[in-house]
């Protein structure tokens, strides 16, 4: 009897990674889609003759179509369910992504991007919210935070391929490679269950259970589980009644907003979507040492997130902001200050490199999951499902200004000029992140909303006093 216990406990936990993984992959091709396009940009603008503004517009669709696909992901998590908004999401990165591979012109090509963005945009929302409701409570920080690594990991593999195509220049393959783990997704969703919680909501209680007995190591902690989402179940969300009557909840909203802006208007994405114009701007002139210098902001971005999950339980997030946009601001204004003086020698290029570099590590530990982190633990319950939804969104329209702007701000301001106007901008977030953002660690998300609530400044709902 003991024996088929402990056999049942180990097919539970194998049970719960495989599902948490399986979700996970969401971010993988989140982070795909978000760096496949750095590599493809130069061979689609030589191939489409399109110019620099066409060019943002290729980069920013998909921006634009994720925005509307997390305005929408909250309304259909609730009707259809979490592993059918998941599925939705699978079909639509296999259609956007064979689409974006086939595009006669530069139009269909924008077009294929949109329904790649509402693909991410389903993704961004769906995958973290079906984790932190199917992971046990033990291990569902770390199945969050894999689900942002996937992301770093995606955006890594989408330079290693786009590398390997460079070199014979085939654009549509590096956007058509990535259907690949889209079909292995939508595949592995069918094996998905559905979220107890979502299952709860809907009255179906049996169901829930039967899944929490698949996921839990044993019926009672199943069974005390469900007891508790029947109990949480019973505050009902009342986000836009409440925003509109409740001045402080206002507040979280707006903080959440502000937040998210900070974290696009880093300038990260920058480097993300334009990697080989940047390198080319750094006296890197060579397509291979362009698309190579890519994969090695890639490889920092997904090595630098460890410091995150390292730092963020034990200095704090409020710390680790500060000195994350701190360090964004000194990459940023050396990087800015060398294209000013002028990059001639080798050893100048390695050292703007450098700097690169360092802005990535900056961001990688601070900006990149800590702003995700702030964004879910501010909103109170009542407005959480709303507040995350508004935030989301902002980040994607955030996310689309910045890459519709980036060519032309080159293009008007200068090289120099672009990235001293991210380094202040870093410079900025540094004081609003001293004067408005509160540190939330080892504080319940019930005590911060006690404080909100109790109209406590923005910076102190994380007090325990």
């Amino acid at each position: 009897m003991p024996g088929n216990t402990h056999k049942s406990r180990t097919s539970n936990k194998v049970m719960t990674l495989f599902v948490c993984f399986l979700a996970a992959l969401a971010g993988l091709l989140f982070g795909l889609d978000i760096g496949v396009i750095a590599g493809a940009l130069p061979f689609i603008a030589k191939d489409f003759n399109v110019t620099s503004h066409q060019q943002e517009w290729i980069v920013s669709s998909m921006m634009f179509g994720a925005a509307i696909g997390a305005i929408g992901s909250g309304w259909m998590s609730s009707r259809l369910g979490r592993k059918k908004s998941l599925m939705a999401g699978a079909i639509l990165f296999v259609i956007g992504s064979l689409w974006s591979a086939m595009a006669p012109n530069p139009e269909l090509l924008i077009a294929a991007r949109v329904v790649l963005g509402l693909a991410v945009g389903v993704a961004s929302y769906t995958a973290p919210l079906y984790l932190s409701e199917i992971a046990p409570e033990k291990i569902r920080g770390s199945m969050i935070s894999l689900y942002q690594l996937m992301i770093t990991i995606g955006i890594l593999g989408a330079y290693l391929s786009d590398t390997a195509f460079s070199y014979t220049g085939n654009w549509r393959w590096m956007l058509g490679v990535i259907t690949i783990p889209a079909i292995l997704l939508l595949i592995g969703v069918f094996f998905l269950p559905n979220s107890p919680r979502w299952l709860a909501a809907k009255g179906h209680f049996r169901d829930a259970q039967r899944v929490l007995d698949r996921l839990r190591d044993t019926s009672e902690q199943a069974k005390r589980e469900l007891d508790e989402i029947r109990e949480s179940l019973k505050i009902k969300q009342t986000g836009w009644s409440l925003f509109r009557e409740n001045s402080n909840f206002r507040r979280a909203v707006f903080l959440g907003v502000l937040l998210q802006v900070m974290q696009q208007f880093t300038g990260m994405n920058v480097i993300m979507y334009y990697a080989p114009k940047i390198f080319e701007i750094a006296g890197f002139s060579n397509t291979t040492e362009q698309m190579w210098g890519t994969v090695i902001v890639g490889l920092i971005n997904v090595l630098a997130t460890f410091i995150a999950i390292g730092l963020v339980d034990r200095w704090g997030r409020k710390p680790t902001l500060t000195l994350g946009f701190l360090v964004m601001a000194v990459g940023m204004g050396i990087l800015g200050t060398m294209l000013h003086i002028g990059i001639e020698s080798p050893g100048a290029q390695y050292f703007a490199v450098a700097m690169l570099l360092m802005f990535i590590i900056g961001f990688a530990m601070s900006a990149g999951p800590l702003i995700w982190v702030l964004c879910s633990e501010i909103q109170p319950l009542k407005g959480r499902d709303f507040g995350i939804t508004v935030s989301t969104t902002t980040n994607w329209i955030a996310n689309m200004i910045v890459g519709a702007t980036f060519l032309t701000m080159l293009n008007s301001l200068g090289n120099a000029n672009t990235f001293w106007v991210y380094a202040g901008l870093n410079i900025l977030f540094i004081i609003f992140t001293v004067m408005l953002i509160p540190e939330t660690k080892n504080v319940s998300l019930e005590h911060i909303e006690r404080n909100l609530m109790s109209g406590k400044k923005l910076r102190d709902i994380g007090t325990k006093e």
